[in-house]
C-alpha cells in the first residue's frame, strides 16, 4: 500500500468515526437499531454541499448536525408516540429522509463541488501541507468525543445509558425515558449528518444514495473496536470506536490493493460485521474443542498405559 493511500484511508477512517460515535450512541448506549443512519448521513451530505455552493463550508457543518437531530427526532416521534417499533421506524424515518434530501439538492441526484471553498481547503489555509486534512479531520473528532463523554456523564446522559440498560426500571422512577430516547436519537444522528458532510465535502461531492449502507460501516467500526480495544471504560469504549472505524477502513483499503472489486465492498462488510459479532460464541466453541481434544488426548494415554 503507497502513503498516500495509507494517509487516505486513516483520513477517511477518522471522518467515518464520527459516524461510528452515533452509531454506538443508538445501538450500544441506547440499545435501539436505528436504520435512520442511511438517511440522516445523506441529510448532512446533501446541506454541507448546498452550503458550499454558497460559499458557505462551515456553516454546512453546523446546519449538518442540526439537521441530523432533526432526523433522529423524527424515528423519536415515530417510535415513542406513535409506538411503532423501532426497527420499523428507523425505516420510515430513513425513506423520508429519501424525498427531504432530494429537496435539498434541488430534485438532482448528485451534487459535485467543482472549485469551490470547503472546510478542508479553508484549513488548508491556516495550516498549509500533505497533512492538513488529516490535521483538521483529527481535530473535528477530538471534538466530538470529548463533548460525547461530557454528555454521558452528564444527568441527562446517564439517564440516556440507563434506558438503554432497564427502560422499565428508569420509568419506575418517575423519569419520562420518551425524552431520553428523543435527545439519544437526536445526537446520534447529529454526529453521523456530521459524518455526512465532512465526507461530502472531503470527497466535493454528493450523491443521494451515498448513505446506502452506512449504518453496516458504523457497526462495524464499533465492533471492531469493543473486540480489539476492549470496552472496560466509557473513554476506552470511545477511543476503540474511533480506532475501530480507522482500522475498518484500512482493512478496506488492503481488500482493494488485493485486487478486490470495489462493487464487492459491502460482502466485505457484512462479512466483518458478522465476524466481529460472532467472536465471542467462536471463541467458546474453540475452547469447548479445545477441552475436548485434550480429554481424548488424556484418555488415550490412560489406555495405552
Amino acid at each position: 500500500m503507497s502513503n498516500l493511500a495509507f494517509q487516505g484511508s486513516i483520513e477517511l477512517g477518522i471522518i467515518y468515526a464520527i459516524m461510528a460515535l452515533g452509531v454506538f450512541l443508538s445501538f450500544r448506549t441506547l440499545n435501539m437499531p436505528d436504520l435512520t443512519v442511511d438517511g440522516s448521513f445523506v441529510t448532512g451530505a446533501s446541506i454541507s454541499v448546498v452550503l458550499c455552493m454558497s460559499g458557505h463550508p462551515f456553516l454546512g457543518l453546523i446546519l449538518a448536525f442540526i439537521l441530523g437531530c432533526g432526523a433522529g427526532c423524527i424515528a423519536a416521534f415515530l417510535h415513542t408516540k406513535l409506538k411503532i417499533q423501532a426497527l420499523l421506524a428507523g425505516i420510515l424515518a430513513m425513506l423520508a429522509l429519501y424525498s427531504i434530501n432530494l429537496k435539498i439538492m434541488s430534485g438532482r441526484s448528485n451534487i459535485a463541488l467543482l472549485n469551490k471553498a470547503t472546510v478542508f481547503s479553508e484549513f488548508e489555509k491556516v495550516m498549509s501541507g500533505k497533512y492538513s486534512q488529516l490535521t483538521f479531520a483529527f481535530t473535528v473528532v477530538i471534538l466530538c468525543l470529548i463533548l460525547l463523554f461530557l454528555f454521558l456523564n452528564t444527568r441527562l446522559g446517564f439517564l440516556v445509558r440507563a434506558t438503554g440498560d432497564n427502560d422499565q426500571m428508569v420509568r419506575s422512577l418517575g423519569v419520562n425515558t420518551d425524552l431520553t430516547v428523543f435527545v439519544g436519537l437526536a445526537a446520534a444522528n447529529g454526529f453521523v449528518a456530521l459524518s455526512g458532510a465532512m465526507i461530502a465535502q472531503y470527497q466535493s461531492f454528493v450523491d443521494v444514495g451515498m448513505g446506502v449502507g452506512m449504518v453496516v460501516i458504523g457497526l462495524a467500526s464499533v465492533i471492531i473496536g469493543e473486540v480489539v480495544f476492549g470496552i472496560r471504560t466509557l473513554p476506552r469504549r470511545l477511543i476503540a470506536v474511533v480506532l475501530g472505524s480507522v482500522l475498518y477502513r484500512l482493512i478496506i483499503a488492503v481488500a482493494l490493493e488485493l485486487g478486490m472489486p470495489a462493487t464487492d465492498l459491502k460482502l466485505v462488510s457484512a462479512t466483518i460485521v458478522a465476524l466481529a459479532m460472532s467472536t465471542p460464541i467462536l471463541k467458546k466453541q474453540f475452547a469447548l474443542m479445545k477441552r475436548r481434544h485434550f480429554s481424548r488426548n488424556k484418555s488415550a494415554k490412560r489406555n495405552l498405559q
